[in-house]
């Protein structure tokens, strides 16, 4: 059985075009990495007032979402990604797990 998961990230003021213009063009490179590790169904949205992003996915049961940082294509995404997004100093970026409470199916 799959399992969705949320989480919250924080683009920089201002820079909501460039970011959705990136990922307009997402690296074939990165999309087969994800979706080798398992990910699908991955939606991000922005909220304008707060400049959160609020992403949701879908991972297999046999998921390798641990892995992915090791991946060339995602180790050159974030650092793409770097001048636009919070990130922690050890350069991954700043990611916010959402808990769910509620669901209606």
């Amino acid at each position: 059985m799959s399992e969705r998961i949320a989480f919250r990230m924080k683009v920089h003021p201002g820079r909501i075009a460039e970011y959705k213009k990136r990922h307009d063009e997402i690296w074939p490179e990165l999309v087969d990495a994800l979706r080798a590790a398992g990910i699908t169904d991955y939606s991000i949205w922005h909220d304008p007032e707060t400049d959160c992003l609020f992403a949701t996915l879908i991972r297999s049961d046999d998921h390798t979402m641990a892995d992915l940082p090791k991946t060339d294509a995602n180790k050159r995404w974030w650092a793409f990604m770097d001048d636009i997004m919070d990130y922690n100093p050890d350069g991954t970026p700043t990611v916010v797990r959402l808990d769910q409470v509620f669901h209606l199916e």
